[in-house]
């Protein structure tokens, strides 16, 4: 799992929209990789193995709370499809929608269950619009997918329920992820205040250095960028290391390690957030007004930062956290920590 976090980062370092844009792909293959009783565990790895892409998301823009479902599942009763469903809804947030070969979203049946479907993306009656209109992360592929009237057939169609499993926490790696992208963005900003100090930037006129790599105001901010960014992956890779700590435990031993886990993922969010927003935020001390040209882009970083720092707020993720210290009470387990 470190290896993995540390890989996100990389990527995110190089170009945070392709490592959100590749989000569900990883959370689908560490759901292969960690639970052997995954229905069609054999399909979902095959695809994975011949490179196949996915996307997903619950999130829909219905007027509800965000995690409510609207989307509807009904009974196809056409022939030809025994024990199939139709599809109809509307989902947001489709992170890397428009690159992928799969999209998996939830649903509800008429008597209030939630269920998971895969879906090809090529199926009649799937709509996949370009239409994520966010500060940062544009080119993610958020957008909205529609779904009209899709059939699905009865082994595309899967029950969600996660209360009997040991370790309920199944969104610990999907918030961990979140967290290593903004701190490939924190890194990221970190290697432009750099290069721009010791390539392109001019000492103040009242400065004592005769270049700015040498002004120690210069160097003392960019210290401070390298400091959040090695904060942000730091607490990345210790809440992989947690999450990895639970894999071979069973029964009470399990719960407790994996709602510390959480925990400690949700902690991890706070800093990654707050050092990533700081650390796009430095890069402009690092300059004069030369370094706020629209060319350099270099407020994407704090564009980036922000839009993935609102997937979840982390004033829930510190309660959680303050909860859990406090009096033990177990963190929700709704993925969002």
């Amino acid at each position: 799992m470190r290896d993995v976090a540390d890989l996100v980062i990389a990527i995110a370092r190089a170009d945070s929209n392709v490592a959100q844009a590749l989000r569900s792909s990883f959370l689908t293959a560490n759901q292969v990789a960690s639970r052997r009783d995954l229905p069609h565990r054999a399909v979902i790895l095959a695809r994975l193995r011949d490179g196949h892409l996915f996307a997903g998301t619950a999130n829909e823009r219905s007027g509800g709370a965000s995690g409510s479902v609207n989307t509807v599942l009904h009974p196809d009763a056409a022939p030809g499809n025994p024990g199939g469903w139709i599809v109809d809804g509307e989902k947001y947030y489709s992170t890397g929608g428009l690159y992928a070969d799969w999209f998996t979203g939830s649903a509800k049946t008429e008597d209030g269950t939630v269920y998971g479907f895969t879906v090809p993306v090529d199926r009649a009656g799937v709509e996949r619009l370009d239409d994520f209109d966010a500060v940062g992360q544009r080119l993610t592929a958020s957008g909205t997918t529609r779904l009209h009237g899709v059939r699905l057939a009865a082994d595309e169609v899967v029950a969600r329920d996660n209360s009997r499993l040991e370790v309920p926490w199944l969104g610990a790696f999907a918030q961990l992820y979140l967290a290593a992208v903004e701190a490939g963005i924190a890194a990221a900003a970190l290697d432009d205040a750099a290069r721009y100090a010791r390539e392109k930037a001019r000492p103040i006129k009242h400065s004592s250095a005769s270049v700015s790599s040498e002004d120690p105001y210069v160097r003392e901010t960019v210290g401070q960028i390298a400091a959040r960014a090695h904060a942000a992956r730091s607490v990345v890779l210790l809440a992989a290391e947690a999450i990895e700590a639970t894999r071979d435990l069973t029964g009470a031993e399990a719960r407790a390690a994996g709602a510390e886990a959480s925990v400690t993922v949700a902690q991890t969010g706070v800093i990654a957030i707050e050092s990533a927003l700081k650390a796009a935020e430095l890069v402009f001390d690092v300059a004069g007004g030369s370094i706020t040209n629209r060319s350099l882009g270099f407020d994407r970083h704090w564009r980036n930062a922000r839009t993935v720092a609102n997937h979840n707020p982390r004033q829930w993720k510190a309660a959680v956290a303050g909860a859990y210290r406090i009096t033990g009470e177990e963190p929700p387990t709704t993925g969002l920590f």
